[in-house]
């Protein structure tokens, strides 16, 4: 019986390519080869996108300010990211998955879970498959990627993060319960920093802690998520593998080279980011009801402004006449701007409706 309640045991492996963005260009430039590299971002600006195992080592992670990531890795080599050349690594790695299983649902650029209760290639168990995999992405591209394999999608993932880098590790179903039980609250997918934090507050530090509360319980403190917290803390985890998983959100996001709190220069400075995210809608044919402006100031602190438009966002120039609103009803500003950011949420799938007006009063 599956550990899951829902009939026959399925074979669920997560394959997470290793420091993805940094290995590539480890790859492609044997002078960065050992050394502590970080991708994204300046010396002075910016966040680090991404960083090698060498700079992981001092500290550094994805999205650090670089300043910070600077500080604590004064050797660091910052790279620019080149989306294209990992977008096209990523799906030379999506077709070594379709050699073994139609049901694939990509995460990221980097990461995939796959079902492969049963295999096209005859193989006799899933770790046999996800052992095959890693060789094909290694001889073929050159990376390395971590495999976790288990009978759901929790344990799958906590597998491929167990010992990374270059690992294999399996959580059978005799396995799966105990082994959460040890697992410390911080290494649950799911759990963030903030939720990690409160549940330490409340003395839950260990699976075993988290299994100790009710349903009930749980759900007066959490709310939504306890379900997902009470299954996951006994191992399980219901969730199939969806191969037309649909995005909760596009955008995208620029740091400038010099703050500024015009009004005008933020404004000219919005066009490339929206370029990028209406392209992006455009090409995925997704439609969105809700238009969010992220802005950082100059000393890091973050806001964010939504705004839902009836119907969908009809073209890119709605897109600007709603971003622009957000914007302005900003002003005045006290503080100087070092990044913005743009998104679309509430997402469907489908053509674009025929151009219309807001009616936003601007």
């Amino acid at each position: 019986m599956d550990p899951d309640g829902a009939g026959a045991i399925r074979k669920i492996i997560h394959i997470d390519m290793d420091a993805f963005y940094a290995s590539v260009e480890q790859r492609d430039d044997p002078a960065l080869r050992g050394r502590p590299v970080a991708v994204g971002g300046s010396r002075e600006r910016g966040v680090v996108a991404a960083a090698s195992y060498e700079a992981r080592a001092f500290g550094v992670r994805s999205a650090m300010p670089s300043v910070t990531a600077r500080r604590l890795c004064p050797d660091l080599v910052f790279v620019k990211p080149r989306f294209e050349v990992y977008r096209s690594i990523s799906e030379q790695i999506r077709a070594v998955f379709a050699e073994h299983t139609d049901l694939i649902e990509p995460v990221a650029l980097d990461e995939a879970y796959l079902d492969v209760t049963e295999n096209r290639q005859g193989l006799p168990t899933a770790t046999a498959v996800a052992r095959a995999i890693r060789a094909t992405i290694r001889a073929q591209t050159g990376l390395v990627a971590s495999a976790g394999v288990s009978y759901n999608k929790f344990l799958a993932k906590v597998a491929s993060d167990f010992r990374k880098p270059d690992a294999l590790f399996v959580i059978t179903p005799a396995m799966g319960p105990a082994f959460v039980e040890a697992l410390p609250i911080g290494r649950f997918h799911g759990i963030g920093p903030v939720t990690e934090g409160r549940m330490k507050a409340l003395g839950i530090l260990t699976g075993r802690d988290l299994r100790a509360l009710s349903l009930e319980a749980l759900t007066k403190r959490f709310g939504a998520s306890a379900p997902y917290y009470y299954g996951v803390s006994r191992g399980i985890d219901p969730r199939p593998v969806r191969v037309n998983r649909i995005r909760k959100s596009i955008g995208a996001e620029n740091t400038f080279s010099d703050d500024s709190s015009e009004f005008a220069v933020l404004a000219e400075r919005l066009a490339p980011i929206l370029d990028k995210v209406w392209g992006a809608a455009t090409a995925k044919e997704v439609r969105a009801r809700t238009v969010t402006l992220k802005v950082k100031f100059a000393d890091f602190e973050q806001i964010t402004r939504a705004r839902s438009v009836p119907g969908f966002v009809p073209d890119r120039a709605a897109l600007e006449e709603t971003v622009l609103f957000l914007l302005r009803d900003l002003f005045p500003l006290r503080r100087s701007v070092r990044l913005l950011g743009v998104s679309l949420s509430a997402l469907e799938h489908g053509p674009a409706p025929e151009p219309r007006q807001l009616g936003l009063g601007l």
